[in-house]
């Protein structure tokens, strides 16, 4: 075996006893005068010790490159990485609006991030997208809610908000009023498409999946009670799947406030009728049930999840007349309220949109 030409010493035995490793200028020097290569720094796991012998120009330039190639790279990540943040921040807090049309998917104005979960924050995203509509016909004038889809002013409500009317006027969030005109209508969904006339640039609001909803859900609804635009209330979600059976058509009343009467919408539950008769052509279908209040007015209005989507359209609630309640009691919201879900409505929206409706 070659012995090393390394003296004795050049390291200790609790030290790695791999060779100094040599530059190649170093390790080449040969002096023959001096009796062979001279003799290497002592060995140190520390880079900053071989100070003693700097490796050559060349060697030390190859060295500097790596570090400098790495920052690169890792600054190149950063800068997609951030892009990539930058990119979903803004679709997160984007609040403006678009809608597609065949697919029945709308997407809109929803919470923004730092205001998500909250009442405030659901009102605030929300409101301007909701609207109350007034119909008039000759049975008098009925009020209700409606939901703003599209930016030229698309507006989702009850069937029985506009059945039979012969005029239609619409008043946003900000006052301003416009006619509209009915789309299309499936009574046997209690649905209804209306579009405003000369309307764009509307907000708009986000519609979300109903099959996630959850019994024990938060919940914001929001709408024009006794013609009190833009109510806010908020509740949970009570129970899902609950038949509700209303009328198809005015046959049993023509909007929510007949003649300006406050006559409700009358509908079936449970084997029961509420809020009068229902009439003998009547549809049933399955509605999520909530707490949160509503009232005469509500009805075609939104009831929006915590993230500002919008889960279902608010069609029937109980509230029992000062008559029927008895002594001490007063007429209102008993935390009885039912909603058409969501998804009803976005499998329905090519159809309305046609005209088709039954």
């Amino acid at each position: 075996m070659t012995e090393s030409p390394r003296p004795s010493g050049a390291y200790t035995t609790d030290q790695d006893p791999t060779p100094y490793p040599y530059d190649t200028a170093y390790s080449t020097a040969y002096d023959g005068a001096a009796g062979g290569y001279p003799p290497p720094p002592p060995y140190a796991p520390d880079p900053s010790s071989y100070a003693s012998e700097p490796p050559a120009p060349g060697h030390r330039d190859r060295r500097a490159k790596r570090p400098v190639a790495l920052l690169a790279a890792v600054a190149l990540a950063a800068a997609v990485i951030g892009g990539g943040t930058a990119t979903l921040v803004g679709q997160l807090s984007d609040g403006g609006a678009s809608a597609t049309g065949s697919t029945g998917t709308v997407q809109g104005t929803t919470v923004s991030q730092s205001s998500k979960g909250t009442v405030s924050g659901v009102a605030e995203a929300v409101s301007p997208a909701i609207v109350e509509i007034g119909a008039a016909s000759s049975a008098g004038k009925s009020t209700g809610s409606g939901v703003v889809i599209t930016e030229d002013g698309e507006i989702v409500t009850n069937n029985h908000v506009i059945s039979g009317a012969q005029q239609i006027e619409v008043t946003l969030s900000t006052g301003k009023t416009y006619t509209a005109d009915v789309v299309g209508t499936d009574p046997d969904k209690d649905l209804a498409l209306i579009k405003l006339r000369g309307a764009s640039g509307l907000k708009t609001a986000s519609l979300g999946d109903s099959s996630q909803v959850k019994v024990g859900d938060q919940v914001v609804a929001i709408g024009s009670p006794e013609g009190l635009t833009g109510t806010v209330t908020s509740g949970i979600i009570s129970a899902l799947d609950r038949n509700v059976t209303v009328a198809k058509d005015d046959s049993g009343s023509s909007g929510e406030n007949q003649g300006g009467g406050g006559q409700q919408w009358p509908f079936e539950f449970g084997g029961q009728q509420f809020n009068g008769d229902t009439g003998e052509k009547t549809t049933t279908y399955k509605a999520l049930q909530t707490d949160a209040s509503l009232n005469p007015g509500n009805s075609g209005g939104a009831l929006i999840n915590m993230d500002g989507e919008i889960i279902g359209i608010n069609s029937a609630m109980y509230a029992p007349s000062s008559s029927a309640a008895g002594s001490g009691s007063t007429a209102g919201s008993v935390g009885l309220g039912f909603a058409i879900p969501v998804n009803t409505l976005k499998a329905d929206l090519d159809t309305l949109r046609a005209g088709d409706g039954s």
